[in-house]
């Protein structure tokens, strides 16, 4: 080679890496079916969860579904065998319905559980129940309405922190008696019900409407028929009735008081946290743990509370006793599990349920420390606070049954 030459550099090969991004979607195309599966069961976390056989569960439930369908719920039934397939409906519907072929039913209140209860010891067919949480019935409103019935002596503040508070005790026989038209100790015509705008001396809400509380279909929800049994009570004089006759008249008493409302929602928590909820009904009956859930997740998004809606407590008050009832061996496992298990116990408590002590069948304090840890304000009631007592289980399906003018089901079992 000519020594003044001048020197030439060797080609080089360029090795260009795909992009992070394509690389699963290059995965997919160069590796087997089977190979790719295991990378994604790596990638998920999954792998980790013992191989086991997974038991399908049949359910029907109400309400309580909201804390079955949660997606950290469903994880951790999966965790443990259990996958559960939902069929929803209302509490007494499901009661009054066909239920062979499920595993479990989950009614929202006891009146239900024992429907089924009975009705599975006639035929030599006992069940197992298990309680895993409680939820109060409540009357779900807005700020501005409750400050109208504050105004008025119907409703009291409870504390809250910064004078601002989230809840209210509403004296249930005041409030009937304005739906009667009864105000102040004045009685008129008792058909003509006072009406939200005769009330608001400042023009704070400007609804014509009557002031009643909207319900779930009484004829098939747990919610419905537990407030028709609040409004029985306080109308019969703090007192339940105890035969077929006095049932039957008082529930012609108090027809109005609850069928007055307009078509009843099939889910009331929904409408009433939905944006226009206020303009549609302005006083739900709904229960504890679907306003505190919604409030638990607005502060974990927002960092703040919705101060708009606050909840209104009966002074004459019945909390409900959900009750999951086991028909077969199956269901029996679920029910102990989602009973006595922690991390499917301190869920419950996320989701706005008072959880249940697994060994005393006490309501644990964890809701209020963790509601204390978020700034959200705990709910608390009145010592002095009425506890209601529903009929008997005979009297309280005639008096919904006359209430709701329900079709007749009996023969669907």
């Amino acid at each position: 080679m000519p020594a003044n030459r001048p020197a030439t550099e060797e080609p080089r090969l360029t090795v260009t890496r795909p992009p992070r991004r394509r690389l699963r979607s290059v995965l997919a195309s160069a590796l087997p079916v089977p190979v790719v599966g295991l990378v994604l069961l790596v990638a998920s976390g999954n792998l980790l969860l013992p191989l086991r056989q997974v038991v399908t569960i049949e359910a029907k439930m109400a309400s309580k579904r909201d804390f079955f369908q949660d997606p950290v719920v469903e994880r951790l039934l999966m965790k443990h065998g259990f996958r559960v397939h939902i069929t929803n409906m209302g509490s007494r519907e499901i009661a009054k319905q066909d239920y062979e072929g499920y595993d479990v039913v989950f009614p929202s209140g006891q009146p239900a559980s024992d429907l089924i209860s009975r009705e599975r010891a006639r035929a030599n067919r006992p069940v197992l129940l298990y309680r895993p949480f409680v939820s109060p019935i409540v009357l779900a409103t807005y700020r501005d309405y409750a400050e109208v019935l504050t105004a008025e002596g119907v409703a009291k503040r409870l504390p809250g922190p910064g004078g601002r508070t989230m809840y209210y005790t509403l004296d249930m026989r005041q409030f009937l008696d304005l739906a009667r038209g009864k105000r102040k100790g004045v009685q008129r015509d008792p058909a003509d019900g006072y009406r939200w705008d005769e009330i608001d001396r400042n023009d704070h809400v400007r609804n014509g409407n009557k002031i009643l509380a909207q319900t779930s279909d009484i004829c098939e929800s747990n919610s419905g028929g537990t407030y028709l049994g609040l409004v029985a009570f306080v109308e019969h004089g703090n007192d339940a009735p105890d035969s077929e006759a006095e049932a039957e008249q008082l529930a012609r008493k108090i027809k109005p008081l609850l069928v007055e409302q307009g078509l009843p929602s099939s889910e009331r928590a929904e409408t009433y946290l939905s944006p226009d909820g206020q303009s549609i009904a302005p006083v739900s009956v709904i229960y504890e743990h679907q306003f505190l859930a919604h409030q638990i997740g607005y502060e974990a998004e927002k960092g703040a509370t919705v101060d708009e809606r606050v909840l209104l407590y009966p002074s004459t008050r019945f909390v409900t006793e959900p009750q999951l009832v086991a028909l077969t061996g199956d269901g029996a496992r679920l029910g102990e599990l989602v009973s006595e298990n922690s991390e499917l116990q301190h869920r419950a408590m996320e989701l706005g349920f008072r959880a249940r002590n697994a060994t005393s069948g006490a309501t644990s304090d964890e809701l209020t420390r963790f509601l204390t840890e978020r700034q959200i304000p705990v709910p608390t009631t009145s010592s002095d606070d009425t506890r209601a007592v529903l009929p008997s289980l005979p009297l309280l399906e005639k008096m919904i049954e006359i209430v709701g003018d329900c079709p007749d089901r009996t023969g669907s079992q």
